[in-house]
């Protein structure tokens, strides 16, 4: 995609996307406690945000309160910022949603951020009796409340499902400059324009599915041109996509690890859509379908070694125009060791390849490549002027 103007922005930060998946046959309190570990493991390796996903259903997303988990996962880690990825607002009263932030604020010393989405699984709201068609609007009802709250305003608010009678925080945001907020946004442009009412980041979720890449563009146009309509400034720093990748030494091994887990995510797609999907029968052919036309839900995977990464983070600030965070999603791409050895892999050779990280040590050896003559003559003049006293 041709961009006219500067070269499209490449990302500066890193993180995950947890949201999570995991199969049905294992130990979900087991699974939860790997699940901090790797944000912990993530933390060491300096990552820089880890966004926790909210699920009621369906089995494989087994974090029902995300802010339970980042309370657990911040006495665990330093630097990393912990967001809600995301909350669904329609299920919250905006007050005690907020409230719950704003306490996180202060316990992670100003590292909580909060996503907000109107919710994935049908099967959520339809336990609690939402009809998924109110779903956007009761979460932009909800978004403007919340947003409200943690900027300090007081909020009088009736709808037909909350009500805000003079409400407000008692606590002070732990800095400054707040909770950092985003709005999740797939494919339609709905959660961009909501985004950019309120000023606050982009989560483009689909960035890997093929509708979802094609729609970044525009759905950055909506959200600057809502930004332009209510005063704020659209800041391509704060857009973050989300992609799955799965890293190891060599693309085949990659491949290997990566079926580790593949088919518990057909099966998951399968079982939401009661649908047996013909390319889902062998590990082969779903990493086929996976690693090219892309499969539902988790959209086209990139598996293989630090370099295709790299190539595909440039592929999506060419065709986004260019973005500030990449969030890598979480998935069962192979066991937890290889999984734990993929991020060491992007941290280790793909975040410096954008951060610059090593531009100052290459261009040290260039200096001291290109003086190496005078440097070496100086040598030999001083070993030469020692040898001579010693006579």
């Amino acid at each position: 995609m041709d961009h006219q103007g500067p070269v499209p922005l490449p990302p500066t930060r890193f993180g995950t996307f947890l949201a999570p998946y995991h199969g049905l046959g294992s130990s979900p309190a087991l699974l939860l406690r790997r699940d901090l570990d790797l944000v912990r493991h993530l933390d060491g390796l300096g990552f820089d945000e880890a966004w926790i996903g909210e699920h009621h259903s369906a089995g494989y997303e087994t974090i029902a309160s995300p802010e339970v988990f980042i309370a657990a996962a911040a006495e665990h880690t330093r630097r990393i910022r912990l967001g809600t990825g995301v909350n669904s607002l329609p299920y919250h009263h905006p007050l005690i949603l907020a409230d719950r932030i704003r306490q996180l604020d202060h316990q992670t010393m100003g590292r909580v951020m909060l996503g907000a989405g109107p919710g994935q699984l049908a099967s959520d709201a339809f336990m609690m009796g939402i009809d998924p068609l109110r779903q956007r609007a009761m979460m932009a009802e909800a978004l403007e409340a919340v947003v409200r709250l943690l900027r300090g305003e007081t909020v009088t608010m009736r709808t037909d499902w909350f009500e805000l009678a003079e409400a407000r925080l008692q606590l002070r945001s732990h800095r400054p400059e707040g909770v950092g907020l985003a709005v999740a946004s797939a494919v339609s442009p709905s959660g961009a324009v909501q985004a950019g009412r309120h000023g606050i980041g982009l989560l483009s979720l689909a960035a890997a599915d093929p509708a979802g890449l094609a729609a970044l563009t525009g759905n950055w146009a909506a959200y600057e041109k809502s930004c332009a309509e209510h005063g704020h400034t659209a800041d391509r720093a704060a857009w973050r996509l989300v992609v799955p990748m799965h890293l190891a030494e060599t693309a085949a091994e990659a491949r290997a690890q990566a079926a580790y887990g593949v088919l518990d995510l057909v099966r998951y797609i399968e079982g939401l859509s009661d649908t047996t999907l013909p390319w889902g029968r062998t590990e082969r052919d779903a990493l086929d379908r996976w690693t090219g036309e892309g499969i539902p839900v988790f959209g086209v995977a990139t598996i293989g070694t630090p370099a295709d990464a790299i190539a595909r983070i440039e592929a999506l600030a060419e065709a986004s125009g260019g973005f500030g965070t990449l969030l890598l999603l979480d998935l069962p791409t192979g066991t937890p060791e290889a999984k734990r050895r993929s991020y060491e892999l992007f941290a280790e050779y793909v975040v410096p390849h954008f951060t610059g990280a090593n531009r100052a040590r290459e261009e040290s050896m260039a200096w001291a490549r290109a003086n190496s003559e005078r440097f070496l003559g100086a040598m030999r003049a001083a070993v030469d002027a020692a040898v001579g006293e010693a006579r």
